[in-house]
């Protein structure tokens, strides 16, 4: 399977500029929106966050998410594949199983998209 990396708005300085910074111009719009399409689903978003959790460097077997969800395992299949579709996971098969993680600077990016610039004064 080829693994696929998140590019939320771009490389470098666009992608960490915010929602705030800027309008997004239609590619920007239409590449996000893959990606809040995918976590829109509280099924993708539970897996997603099982993947995440395992933290950086760590992975999952589809084998343990499948039991978690009173879902099939082909339904399942087509939740992780939406999820790497928008570049949230990777994944690798191993022989029968198939293992997901998160790949390096994805929730980075996604957190510094969303995070609004703190003005002078501002208070969390």
């Amino acid at each position: 399977m080829p693994k696929q990396e998140l590019e939320v708005i771009g490389q470098g300085a666009a992608c960490c500029a915010g929602l705030s910074a800027a309008p997004l111009d239609e590619d920007q719009a239409a590449e996000l929106a893959k990606v809040f399409k995918a976590l829109g689903d509280p099924v993708r978003l539970r897996l997603m966050s099982m993947i995440a959790s395992r933290g950086e460097g760590g992975e999952v077997c589809v084998c343990e998410l499948t039991p978690a969800f009173e879902l099939s395992q082909p339904t399942i299949s087509h939740h992780l594949k939406l999820l790497r579709q928008a570049g949230l996971v990777n994944c690798e098969r191993r022989g029968t199983w198939v293992y997901y993680w998160v790949p390096p600077g994805v929730l980075d990016r996604l957190a510094a998209f969303l995070t609004a610039p703190q003005t002078a004064g501002a208070t969390a």
